[in-house]
């Protein structure tokens, strides 16, 4: 809420300065001032969801206070209040993740920085640590010596009969031996030479495959082994770097968080001095005295004023008594009896029964009560869930997500008024998807598959004809956090909750010939998108510059929704929507179209069937060259369909309301 400590102090230093005029009478600066002191109560205790009581029961007194202010009594809010002060408890609190101006604090590291310091770690560790250098466990090369496979002594000439080798010449024997060298000596001689040279040759050959197999296995398996220690380490790096980068920003956040909440509370003790001593002084209690013949005297109780009332105390017998009633203060009266008491009975009367029946209301005056019915009013509630299994197709889909059978939850509902004269129409709506998918089995992560939460109001009046001047808020973002699966434990995050959210803010034409067909034109347009936690989630990625959380530009806006029933059993519905940005009419806009079929299998059973189209010149994808470098980013087409069997249940009704006739 407040930026700094500066602000904080100005507003002690206001509401106590100021805070002496509250026990005069009220001047036009003192209404004003009365009136800051309860919206900054106000932005704390109900307005900003970002803080939050520490105790329910202050935050309902703190709220009967502020209604004290236009009606309600306060003695016992402010003694409950007190009380609080004097433990010396804190009024309201923050979470560190809420703070909203995190990138402003000293010592927190965003997004950005987070990427650059560790694309050094990555540069510094392979400039000072080469995989060759990394010692490899003697166990290593020792089970790798055991599972290469070589050729067993004596079976050498598998070599020979597999090609690996070849005899030279001068060691060739042929398959048959003529008789010529068989009768001849010298030639048989020969050819026994011949043979165990050959089987020597068989031998250096054997273990030289053996051991030159032996070595390239363990050279592979060396190289494997250094490759993944290579990049096991330096993912440690990263991951250490990372963890201190988190629980950094943790404490500096926590840091600055608790400072800004003892302010905050600081500010909130004076500001509620300030009020309650104003309430107290202006609050007053009306006391009614009655004496047994029925006569009346009120009085005022307040604060600093004197006040002096007379009544007579009267018996059965009529006699008088006059007592004199004094105020003292808003709690207190002071009961005195006059000087002169005179008692005077003229005659002496009997005690009597009193009608205490006189008393009783009339229980006669609730007959005729009429009886009640049912009167219609312009609004129209509905809306409709389903659940059921999913075959999903993605295709470049930004926020994560993969092709496979999984779970949907679609939940819809609307609120929409419209007068009968058709002047004035206001349509609402609410859309939450959720659907996951677990591939591979039951033991295997669980991944998003569609994360979905869209609002829209539309205000709209008559113009001419078919036509209705509009306003549209719409507002679109995700519940769950969106990774690129299958994901490892220090897989970085494409979306979260609000990182990023979308919010159009549209005026402009909007063409309803019929209930099923809407035609918003929208030449005034403002799109916002914001990134709550730049930390977790690529800013950048959306649009937003580093250094930032958000960003807006103007432009031209067409929605374009369309509903009909192609069978009694089977309906299409389409939204289609197109921005133009006005900084870049010709080279900047964007498209979002749904197409949904459904078809009815009985009152509980549908099936459903959608396809999904999304280009966003802000939201950017990596681009890689035939060798796998990075070589830029660009905008592409996102595609999603979805095919679904599964329950339905739908509402639609008219509101109405009770109505007696007197």
């Amino acid at each position: 809420m407040f930026s700094g400590k500066g602000k904080i102090f100005l507003f002690i230093l206001f509401f106590t300065g100021f805070s002496k005029l509250l026990f005069a009478q009220n001047s036009p600066v003192e209404d004003e001032l009365l009136r800051h002191n309860i919206q900054v109560l106000r932005s704390y205790f109900i307005e900003n969801n970002n803080w939050h009581v520490v105790k329910k029961e202050v935050g309902t007194d703190v709220d009967a206070l502020l209604h004290f202010i236009e009606d309600e009594p306060i003695n016992e809010i402010i003694k409950n209040l007190n009380d609080t002060q004097r433990v010396n408890g804190n009024y309201v609190t923050r979470l560190p993740e809420n703070v909203d101006d995190s990138l402003s604090v000293p010592g927190y590291v965003p997004y950005a920085d987070q990427q650059m310091e560790v694309q050094i770690i990555e540069s510094e560790y392979r400039a000072s640590v080469k995989p060759e250098d990394i010692t490899v466990p003697p166990a290593i090369i020792r089970e790798a010596e055991n599972e290469v496979r070589q050729i067993p002594e004596g079976e050498g000439m598998r070599l020979f009969a597999d090609s690996v080798y070849t005899f030279p010449d001068e060691l060739f024997i042929p398959e048959v031996i003529p008789d010529s060298i068989l009768n001849s000596p010298d030639l048989f001689n020969e050819l026994v030479r011949r043979d165990s040279l050959r089987k020597e040759f068989v031998e250096e050959k054997r273990v030289f495959y053996n051991d030159s197999v032996k070595a390239e296995y363990i050279s592979r398996i060396v190289s494997v082994y250094r490759a993944e220690k290579y990049n096991e380490n330096l993912q440690y790096r990263i991951k250490r770097y990372k963890d201190e980068v988190k629980l950094n920003n943790y404490y500096v956040l926590k840091a600055y968080n608790d400072e800004v909440v003892t302010q905050v509370n600081d500010s909130i003790k004076a500001v509620l001095n300030v009020l309650m001593s104003y309430a107290d002084f202006i609050d007053t209690t009306h006391l009614t005295l009655m004496n047994l013949y029925g006569e009346k005297e009120d009085i005022l109780l307040q604060n600093g004023a004197e006040r002096y009332s007379r009544i007579w105390l009267k018996n059965v017998q009529n006699d008088s008594l006059a007592v004199t009633v004094k105020n003292t203060d808003k709690h207190t009266v002071q009961m005195l009896i006059d000087d002169g008491v005179t008692f005077s009975r003229f005659k002496e009367k009997q005690t009597k029964d009193f009608d205490f029946e006189s008393l009783k209301p009339n229980n006669n005056k609730f007959k005729g009560v009429g009886k009640s019915y049912e009167l219609e009013t312009p609004w129209i509630i509905g809306g409709e869930g389903n659940i059921g299994l999913t075959q999903t197709y993605l295709d470049n889909w930004k926020k994560g997500g993969k092709s496979s059978l999984a779970t949907l939850m679609v939940l819809k509902g609307f609120a929409n008024y419209s007068r009968k004269d058709g002047k004035v129409k206001w349509e609402n709506s609410a859309e939450f998807r959720n659907g996951w998918i677990r591939p591979g089995g039951d033991e295997s992560e669980l991944q998003k598959n569609d994360d979905k939460i869209e609002i829209t109001t539309r205000y709209g009046l008559s113009a001419f004809k078919k036509w209705y001047y509009s306003a549209e808020l719409n507002f679109n973002t995700q519940l769950f956090r969106g990774y690129n699966y299958p994901k490892d434990e220090n897989a970085e995050a494409l979306s979260a909750f609000l990182s990023p959210s979308t919010t159009y803010l549209k005026i402009g034409l909007d063409y309803k010939p019929n209930k099923n067909l809407s035609l918003f034109l929208s030449p005034l347009t403002i799109k916002n998108v914001y990134v709550r936690d730049t930390a977790l989630v690529d800013q950048t990625n959306f649009g937003v510059h580093e250094g930032r959380k958000a960003f807006w530009e103007p432009g031209l806006n067409a929605d374009l929704s369309y509903k009909t029933k192609i069978s009694d059993d089977i309906s299409y519905e389409t939204k289609y929507k197109m921005f133009i940005n006005y900084k870049d009419p010709f080279t900047k806009f964007d498209l979002n179209w749904e197409n949904n079929f459904k078809m009815h299998l009985n009152s509980y059973i549908d099936l459903r069937l959608m396809f999904h189209f999304i280009y966003d010149d802000d939201v950017k994808f990596p681009v890689y060259n035939a060798a796998g470098d990075k070589t830029g980013d660009k905008p592409k087409l996102q595609v999603k369909e979805f095919f679904t069997i599964g329950f339905s249940y739908k509402i639609n009704r008219k509101v109405m309301r009770t109505h007696r006739i007197r």
